[in-house]
């Protein structure tokens, strides 16, 4: 059986993703910028999913930016604040230790350009305290950018109240939803968001197109230079099938969210539940603030690796921790922000479940973790020093 479980990853392309984007790699393929009645066919699509993708969060059209994914805008929104910040003598950015590379990235580059960075714990749950972030705040603090749910342990923030926190003491908020968006609801103006990112391989459309979101009065600097498109803010030819697929694909994750979810959870937890009868293995972040399709674990005397490659072979796909680290041999820096020892969080396994697997497949990954662990273990120097009480246990 072939299990796909990686969906936080990337996505299958749905069915109306790849209508709505069809015509536009085919017949309708004008440039968005030409004048001609034929280019601006191109151009009405992309003014109607961008009123699309603004009515799905609660936003104004002028106030989405679509660009090539989630990085590039988490890129846009960081540096912007940044930069407005340090015209006003503000050179202080806030986020949390688990962020996604291309937020921590980001800020990694603006403190060698003198700005002053401030990494939150997020503790054991994996969820940031308010207090947290009430108590960091500064002065000269530019921008608060705190992911809405985590990409690797499914966490999610209590990002409302962040909002309604940096709202009143005038700081602009961002937040990553790029895990979040299609999958959780999302209200811009209620959840107090001054820019949000997200990524339409997330939900089902292709790879190579997302969206800023900034608020109308936020100032957005380019980082991609060349032409007005995007209102002067994002430049190159826009990518119209992808755009008209994002919004497609984001409407109708939108309109299937309740049942989706209730889907996804059942299944997630019968994961966990099942999985968690393994000896020392342990689940990773809070279950009462999370995603509905994230599962994380820990299972101790293994190296995830080895896990993911005989689980392959299995035929279920599985990651252990973000796809945009996978080349690194370090342990996961999520696992490593909620002080797991580096032994433990060497033995991860991230399973993602999506609205298209079934209880089935479900039953499989049971079936087949406890045998693989077991393997694993079996021929771990480590874990038979753990079993003979050589070194102690840490799960």
């Amino acid at each position: 059986m072939f299990v796909y479980a990686d969906n936080a990853a990337t996505t299958s392309v749905s069915k109306a993703a790849l209508d709505a984007m069809m015509p536009y790699l085919t017949e309708l393929y004008g440039n968005p910028s030409s004048l001609y009645a034929f280019a601006q066919k191109a151009t009405e699509a992309v003014a109607n999913a961008r009123k699309t993708v603004a009515e799905l969060i609660n936003a104004e059209p002028r106030e989405i930016y679509f660009t090539s994914g989630g990085s590039e805008a988490d890129n846009q929104a960081i540096v912007s604040a940044a930069l407005a910040g340090k015209r006003k003598g503000k050179m202080h950015l806030i986020s949390t230790k688990f962020e996604h590379h291309a937020v921590l990235h980001s800020l990694n580059r603006l403190q060698k350009d003198g700005f002053e960075v401030t990494l939150l714990d997020v503790h054991e749950d994996g969820v940031v305290r308010l207090e947290d972030v009430e108590a960091a705040i500064r002065e000269d603090t530019a921008l608060v950018t705190i992911m809405f749910a985590n990409n690797e342990i499914g966490t999610v923030q209590p990002i409302t109240e962040i909002g309604a926190l940096c709202r009143s003491k005038g700081i602009p908020f961002h937040t990553d939803a790029v895990q979040a968006a299609g999958h959780m609801p999302i209200d811009v103006k209620a959840m107090n968001i001054d820019m949000l990112s997200m990524s339409g391989h997330k939900f089902h459309a292709p790879k190579g197109v997302g969206v800023l979101y900034a608020k109308r009065n936020m100032p957005l600097f380019n980082i991609i230079e060349g032409g007005a498109q995007e209102r002067g803010k994002r430049a190159g030819t826009e990518n119209v099938a992808g755009i008209v697929a994002l919004a497609a694909a984001l409407k109708e994750s939108c309109e299937n969210m309740e049942p989706n979810a209730a889907k996804m959870i059942a299944m997630r937890d019968k994961l966990f539940a099942e999985l968690s009868k393994i000896p020392h293995s342990k689940i990773n972040g809070s279950l009462e603030h999370h995603v509905p399709g994230t599962v994380n674990m820990c299972f101790e005397g293994i190296e995830g690796e080895s896990l993911l490659l005989m689980l392959d072979s299995y035929g279920i796909c599985a990651s252990s921790g973000s796809a945009c680290t996978s080349g690194s041999l370090d342990p996961s820096h999520v696992l490593l922000s909620l002080g797991l020892p580096h032994e433990v969080a060497h033995g991860s396994l991230r399973l993602s479940i999506g609205e298209y697997n079934n209880m089935d497949e479900i039953d499989h990954i049971i079936e087949t973790v406890p045998k693989v662990v077991q393997y694993l273990r079996n021929m771990s120097p480590v874990w038979d020093e753990l079993e003979k009480g050589e070194r102690p246990h840490l799960i």
